[in-house]
């Protein structure tokens, strides 16, 4: 009995499910949230992160969310840096991609407490525009602030290979909440990094390497996903990138 996987699956499982609990997911139709101050930075609710996606099956947090070095990315902007349209392609697979959270409470579900919503650039642009326009003002202000409308709409229903978030700001400007109960529970809030940690240097030049270099049994099974192909991985290409890898950490 291998100790060490079982505690790393454990481990996994456990991450997993405080992301579920700790995260909020539009569901198709209109739902009515409130974004409120994030704890740790009052000044503003908006929480800027950045993510590898798809690499081994797995989205990974990237460091530069910090102001911090990656290896992913140093690689990715090395490719970038070649001229070649392949190594172009490849780099726009392993940039990482910005993702928008703020905390919020769900209008009716008040008594979970503050979750995170996650949201792309288009949303993320029109909150900022409804907060620049002083007819709107800060409207995660505590007292003074305004609900939001989430509508989401599924691919299926738009007939588009991705599906729509809406949102309508209220023009009602209303408390959080009168219960101190649930006050309290908008107080305290997790910090984001627990819920989605960063892994060290060593560690993501090995998710790299990893994804470059598959082995037999990584590759068994997977599902596809918006990355390289096995077969394309295998090309002559990936075996340039993968000395490039080489050069810029081995040497």
């Amino acid at each position: 009995m291998d100790l060490n996987a079982i505690r790393k699956r454990l481990s996994q499982l456990q991450t997993t499910n405080n992301r579920t609990s700790s995260l909020w997911k539009p569901q198709p139709g209109k739902t009515q949230i409130r974004i409120v101050p994030y704890n740790l930075n009052k000044d503003n609710p908006f929480i800027e992160l950045f993510f590898h996606y798809n690499l081994n099956n797995r989205s990974y947090l990237s460091p530069i969310s910090f102001g911090r070095p990656d290896p992913i990315e140093e690689f990715a902007q090395k490719l970038r840096g070649s001229g070649n349209k392949e190594d172009y392609q490849l780099a726009r697979k392993l940039e990482a991609k910005m993702r928008t959270f703020a905390p919020v409470i769900v209008r009716g579900e008040e008594s979970q407490g503050v979750k995170f919503w996650g949201f792309g650039k288009t949303v993320y642009q029109e909150l900022l525009s409804v907060i620049a326009d002083p007819d709107y003002g800060d409207i995660t202000d505590p007292v003074n602030g305004r609900d939001v409308v989430v509508e989401f709409i599924s691919a299926e229903e738009t007939g588009a290979s991705y599906p729509t978030t809406k949102i309508r700001v209220k023009p009602n400007q209303t408390p959080i909440s009168d219960e101190p109960e649930i006050l309290e529970k908008v107080k305290d809030q997790q910090d984001i990094t627990e819920i989605y940690q960063e892994l060290s240097y060593d560690d993501l030049s090995g998710v790299l390497n990893e994804w470059l270099n598959p082995s037999d049994d990584d590759t068994e099974g997977e599902e596809s996903t918006d990355t390289v192909t096995t077969s394309e991985l295998e090309s002559s290409k990936v075996k340039d990138t993968s000395e490039a890898f080489d050069e810029l950490f081995n040497s």
